[in-house]
């Protein structure tokens, strides 16, 4: 095509195919956002950026809405021009042996594409560090709940040191009012590899590092499940080092750190159990309170049926699941690191019957 000559039919469809197919991009993008941020269930089961409910978590999305809607324009801007040079200077049989009109020196467009993006790398920039600033450095209030988090493969321990509470895997935390903030923060390490804490609906990634201490705090403003994930791959079940964090009501978290304030359960009717426990390799890897069990390699099992969930949120908490596991850990989680103890029919059943007084 030559300057001065009209657009074709054939032009016209090129670019209407074009454009057409942005737009079912854009709609196709615009629609995961809104699924992802739609509303979930009470538990919260849907992980996701779009649905915050804590303020690092909120802080986070406000700054990624802002930096889709940069880089989207930048997109559209980019396309609508590409699309128009495609379609307004492609190849023509007419005037193929003759080179295009050729551009040298403008100073204008030179400065446009240097100064432009300079702009948008600084302006994204600073954005972002303000929100990191505001996360890293938020003030910690007197009434904040301490607590220590460790990734062990492939599991988490959960540290209460103000409290005396040790727990693993599932996390309780109470529900911060606005009004009378009550944040949690955590301590960070890593007992082997480097893992990664994230539970999209309360604050972003951070990495748990051996012999580094890293630091991140939750401030959730509703009570559920939510739900996360290992985001560091740490070995072969880092699918499967899952995170499970309830946000009480102050009375349900007081109410919780109360049972785990409780000695473990002694009933001597679950005595041939806890010989069990006692007289085989478990006493290596778990501890329980009251017995000569102080292993720190596998999780502290003091109050186990007190968790919906065993072997980092694989399986739930059953008579079956937790029978399986003991015998055949591979059958829940292949790869993990706690063997098979090669028990007999009577002491797994006797192990399983103590264990299940742990509450």
């Amino acid at each position: 095509m030559r300057i001065g000559e009209t657009m074709s039919e054939e032009d016209w469809q090129a670019i209407a195919s074009r454009v057409g197919g942005v737009l079912v991009l854009i709609v196709g993008v615009l629609l995961a956002a809104s699924l992802c941020g739609a509303s979930t269930p009470p538990d919260h089961l849907v992980p996701s950026i779009f649905d915050p409910h804590s303020t690092p978590a909120e802080s986070i999305r406000h700054l990624s809405h802002f930096v889709l809607g940069i880089t989207g324009l930048i997109f559209l801007v980019v396309f609508s021009l590409l699309s128009y040079v495609v379609v307004k200077f492609r190849s023509r049989v007419e005037g193929a042996e003759r080179e295009p009109a050729q551009v040298y020196g403008s100073t204008q467009i030179e400065l446009a594409w240097t100064v432009i993006p300079i702009l948008i790398v600084a302006i994204l920039f600073l954005a972002t560090a303000r929100v990191i600033h505001g996360i890293q450095d938020a003030p910690r209030p007197a009434g904040a709940v301490e607590l220590t988090a460790i990734g062990h493969q492939f599991w988490w321990e959960f540290r209460y040191p103000g409290l005396g509470i040790v727990t693993a895997n599932e996390l309780h935390v109470p529900v911060s009012d606005p009004a009378h903030p009550t944040p949690t923060f955590l301590k960070l390490l890593s007992a082997d590899t480097d893992h990664s804490f994230w539970v999209p609906q309360l604050a972003g990634k951070t990495d748990l590092i051996p012999n580094r201490v890293n630091e991140m705090w939750l401030d959730p403003h509703e009570t559920g499940l939510f739900l996360g994930q290992c985001a560091q791959y740490c070995g072969t079940q880092h699918a499967k080092m899952l995170l499970r964090v309830y946000v009480d009501t102050p009375e349900d978290f007081n109410a919780w750190v109360r049972a785990q304030q409780q000695p473990a359960n002694q009933e001597e009717k679950e005595a041939a159990g806890r010989l069990v426990f006692e007289r085989t390799a478990c006493v290596n890897c778990h501890a329980i309170n009251g017995t000569n069990g102080t292993g720190r390699f596998g999780p502290d099992l003091t109050h186990l049926m007190s968790r919906n969930t065993i072997a980092a949120g694989a399986a739930l908490n059953t008579h079956e699941n937790l029978r399986l596991w003991i015998q055949n850990p591979d059958a829940i989680k292949p790869g993990s690191l706690m063997p098979a103890m090669k028990l007999n029919d009577a002491e797994v059943d006797a192990l399983v019957r103590y264990i299940e007084t742990l509450q």
